[in-house]
């Protein structure tokens, strides 16, 4: 039992204890059946035991194994159909050689022809039943339940027909019937086939295989012996040949063979598909333009023909690569043929070869395969074009493009010295006598670098093959070239990625730092001042209470500095407060916040703003604290200065600049401070920038700005 998300899943297995209780009524099946037919044969019939009787008792036991084995998994196999319908077999076998038996009594007799009948035609009618019913022998929908069910009523309507005619079933008659109904069922079952997966999956390629090849088998066996009479008994032959069926269904349920029938079956489907186109020529040859062969030489010499075309074909496939490479180099001797160069690159880019070695790689196996003097990869995507690589090795050079010349190079396809020397000139610098050929390395429209090759003027004429080959072998380098610069531009993005996914790291490091520092200036702030002042009131009340009554007037004048000290812990809490969020911020806007942050630095500063409105909290927070900051540092680096505030939108954006006519810093410097990185921080979580600009000398400008909507 497995159980897969809550939900439990029963696998079948060789110990399940429900097949393992059905085996042994399975067993006790096949036993009956295999002793029905051996009774049979002890009747005595004229001619003694014939060919199709000893094929059909041999078939029984085939399919009395296959029942047997099928039944150790009865809950999914059609087990039972199987044995039953091997049952029927032996019954009519039986009663077949029964009714032809030299002591038969004439009743027993008609008895014994009318079950061969009807028992014969069910025997169709269960196959049928079979093949709607697999892999697992259930018929789930009504279609195949009506199928199965006019089946029987055709087979026994038929059987019922011959008994009334009192005529026997011929064999001919019962082998087109199982043909019919094996074509009828093949939709149904090659649906089944298509939906079904794992072990379904693999008995059904083996049951395939096995109806494949005998129907093969069979087919060869009629040919030969239309053209050559042979075999003899061609009934028995056929009957025979249908033992792979139940062979394929005892293989699909070995555990090391049945996962390998895809592969199997691929292979017999083309093997039968080649068995029958030989045979149609065959037959239409010597039946249709000739004649069958009359007498045993005849005969003879045909056989031996068929069969040398059946050896010369399967021994053709395996001599097939020694033979095109003795004709290769024949054709060009020593070296290969020009496409090879494309299977070996093609071979190489799957590889993950670095880019530089893939084309010197390519270049080499083009000298090699065309039989070249030189051969050379510019690469580039501007006016410039590098020589990559060169076999032999040229070292660097260039070839200029123009941006007139690059659309027309770009579409020339390949071209030859001609050409080169009115598009691209400077590659004819050196061979003056030389046979050139060019093809452009684009992908897209766009041009990405040059092919180029030579041969000696009194060597062999490029040919078509070879144009071809260059053609598409440029298609293929202008395809790695284009994966290149998506893998470039990839690897680009990742590192941008990657750097700020770092910087976000360092940000929200350095806002957590600045979150506790700012957190600590509060508990000192508040325990240097407005605690203090508390202490002092609380301890200055106490000492009120203890004077008023012995000393009213001294009492008043303590009353008198309480309410001043009163006044000035309002006033250091005020503070406290503007420090952390100011309440003006809220109420009034940004520009009001950063006048009254204005009013109280100790530096001469005007805030001028243009067309300032009101904005979200998150955008006026982040001005206004980077406003603040760039003051406090301001009146700390230029306590003489005078600062000028300033805030306006542009293009969809608003911007502010502290700018002070101070000494200036260092901006190596400055760049690393904590207060440019607080900024930078602060307006970054909102998709802002900031920069600062300053000279020795010459003041300090913060100028930030904020998208804005």
């Amino acid at each position: 039992m497995t159980t897969i998300e809550n939900t439990s899943v029963s696998v079948p297995s060789l110990g399940d204890s429900r097949p393992a209780r059905l085996l042994p009524a399975a067993a006790l099946l096949s036993l009956v059946t295999i002793a029905i037919g051996v009774l049979g044969l002890q009747a005595h019939v004229r001619g003694g035991l014939s060919a199709v009787d000893g094929v059909a008792l041999a078939l029984v036991f085939a399919w009395s194994l296959a029942g047997l084995v099928e039944a150790r998994f009865a809950d999914r196999t059609p087990a039972w159909l199987v044995l039953a319908g091997t049952l029927a077999a032996a019954v009519a076998l039986s009663a077949n050689r029964l009714a032809d038996s030299q002591h038969a009594v004439s009743g027993h007799e008609t008895a014994a022809r009318v079950a061969a009948t009807l028992v014969g035609m069910l025997i169709i009618a269960v196959m049928f039943h079979v093949l709607l019913a697999l892999p697992d022998g259930r018929l789930r929908s009504g279609g195949r339940r009506a199928g199965a069910a006019f089946g029987y009523v055709a087979a026994l309507a038929t059987g019922v027909v011959f008994v009334v005619r009192d005529r026997p079933f011929p064999v001919l008659a019962g082998a087109l019937c199982w043909i019919v109904a094996a074509l009828c069922a093949l939709p149904a079952t090659r649906r089944r086939y298509a939906t079904s997966i794992g072990p379904d999956r693999e008995r059904l390629q083996w049951i395939g295989i096995g109806s494949v090849l005998a129907a093969d088998v069979a087919l060869v066996a009629g040919v030969l012996h239309l053209l050559v009479d042979w075999p003899g008994p061609l009934a028995a032959v056929a009957a025979a040949a249908t033992v792979l069926i139940p062979v394929g269904v005892m293989v699909g349920h070995l555990p090391r063979l049945a996962p390998k029938g895809g592969r199997v079956f691929v292979h017999v489907l083309s093997i039968v598909g080649f068995t029958m186109v030989v045979s149609a020529i065959y037959l239409v040859i010597v039946l249709g333009l000739g004649h069958a062969p009359k007498d045993t030489e005849d005969r003879k010499a045909l056989g031996l023909s068929m069969l040398a075309a059946a050896v010369a074909a399967v021994g053709y496939v395996p001599a097939q690569r020694r033979l095109l490479g003795s004709a290769t180099r024949f054709v060009y001797g020593s070296r290969q043929a020009p496409d090879e160069v494309l299977r070996t690159f093609g071979s190489r880019l799957t590889r993950a070869v670095a880019m530089d070695e893939l084309l010197l790689q390519m270049a080499e196996s083009l000298r090699k395969t065309m039989a070249l003097t030189s051969a050379e990869v510019y690469t580039g995507v501007g006016d410039v074009l590098e020589r990559a690589v060169s076999v032999p090795d040229s070292g660097p050079g260039t070839v200029v493009v123009s941006a007139r010349e690059r659309p027309v190079i770009t579409r020339a396809g390949v071209s030859g010295s001609a050409w080169a020397s009115v598009w691209i000139p400077d590659l004819l610098n050196g061979r003056p006598h030389a046979q050139l050929r060019v093809a452009p390395i684009s992908h897209a429209g766009e041009l990405l670098g040059l092919i180029v090759i030579e041969r000696p003027q009194r060597s062999d004429a490029f040919s078509e093959d070879d144009d071809r080959v260059l053609t598409e072998l440029a298609r293929q380098v202008g395809l790695a070239f284009h994966n290149v610069q998506l893998d470039a531009a990839l690897q680009t993005t990742l590192d941008e990625v990657r750097k700020q996914a770092d910087e976000l790291r360092e940000s929200r490091a350095r806002i957590v730092a600045s979150s506790d520092a700012e957190r600590r200036r509060m508990e000192r702030d508040l325990h240097d001042g407005a605690q203090q002042h508390l202490v002092a009131l609380a301890v200055n009340i106490r000492l009120v209470r203890d004077i008023m009554a012995d000393d009213p007037a001294a009492g008043a004048e303590i009353l008198d500095q309480l309410a001043s000290d009163v006044q000035d812990t309002i006033h250091e809490l005020r503070e406290l407060a503007h420090g952390i969020y100011p309440p003006l911020l809220v109420d009034s806007g940004l520009v009001e916040a950063l006048r009254a942050a204005a009013n109280r630095s100790p530096l001469d500063v005007e805030v001028v703003a243009e067309g300032i409105g009101r904005y979200s909290s998150e955008l006026e927070a982040a001005v206004y604290f980077c406003c603040l900051e760039a003051l406090q540092n301001a009146a700390k680096h230029a306590p003489k200065a005078s600062v000028e505030v300033r805030l306006w939108e542009e293009s969809g954006g608003l911007l502010f600049s502290v700018s002070d006519d101070g000494p200036g810093v260092d901006m190596a410097d400055a760049t690393h401070g904590h207060g440019l990185v607080n900024m930078t921080d602060r307006l970054g979580a909102i998709g802002g920038t900031v920069r600062w600009e300053s000279q020795p000398g010459q003041g300090l400008q913060v100028r930030g700005s904020v998208p804005v909507g």
